[in-house]
């Protein structure tokens, strides 16, 4: 059962889990089990995806129960509306607080071939962070005796794919987990000292005003397990709200 973040007739928030694509996609031809599918069997009834999560993400994600409240919130999403924050495990000291403002060439989807237009364009990507918190492991991993890493507040700004993956690896503050856009060896560390096999990233909120109501509404996921328990073990449980 997919956990449900909030639910009414209009729309309905789940937690995904990491490993979990939202829909069936080319990119990942061989995978069977989708958040979309699950989440039909789950209400008996057809949901429509608002927004991406990436498959190694966990946390909020939003559906419309009908194709109407689905294409007003897509809208939303459209118009940058939807507000989401993301927790995130970086390799590196990161300042404070900053914006990384970095054009992002689209990437070829084949299950998206009506945007083929845009493909090898450069599109505007912001994405604002804070930091809340850092440490330093005994542990070399590069060319230094230790390996610093802190746990950020990430806010896109925009909406692109693998955005805020692809902002914190030219940022050189690469996300712990990224099998893609990462560093191995601070996958390798994270994985012989902690045991995560993950991507620490996750959605903890949305913001949005209701398509139906027009009241705001925030949704918030706590941390999973798995990503809860290395951000305990680093000892940043209270910086992360857990």
């Amino acid at each position: 059962m997919l956990p449900v973040l909030f639910c009414d007739e209009h729309l309905v928030a789940i937690h995904k889990p990491s490993g979990l694509l939202v829909h069936r996609t080319s990119l990942d031809a061989h995978e069977q089990r989708f958040a979309v599918q699950l989440l039909r069997r789950q209400l008996r009834r057809r949901v429509y995806p608002v927004h991406r999560l990436d498959k190694g993400a966990s946390g909020a994600l939003l559906f419309g129960l009908t194709p109407q409240v689905a294409a007003a919130l897509g809208e939303t999403v459209r118009l940058h509306a939807l507000r989401r924050t993301y927790l995130a495990v970086v390799r590196g000291h990161m300042p404070e607080v900053g914006e990384i403002d970095h054009p992002l060439v689209r990437r070829f989807d084949p299950a998206e071939r009506a945007h083929e237009a845009l493909e090898g364009v450069a599109q505007e990507a912001v994405t604002r962070f804070r930091r809340l918190a850092t440490v330093e492991l005994p542990h070399r991993v590069d060319r230094y005796p230790t390996s610093r890493y802190s746990l950020l507040e990430l806010s896109p700004q925009t909406g692109r794919r693998h955005q805020l993956r692809r902002h914190l690896s030219h940022a050189s503050h690469h996300i712990v987990g990224d099998s893609t856009y990462g560093k191995g060896r601070h996958n390798q560390l994270f994985r012989e000292l902690f045991g995560c096999h993950r991507l620490l990233l996750a959605c903890v909120e949305l913001r949005f005003d209701h398509p139906a109501t027009g009241a705001p509404l925030t949704i918030r996921a706590p941390l999973a397990e798995d990503f809860a328990a290395v951000v305990g073990a680093l000892g940043w449980a209270a910086a992360a709200g857990c």
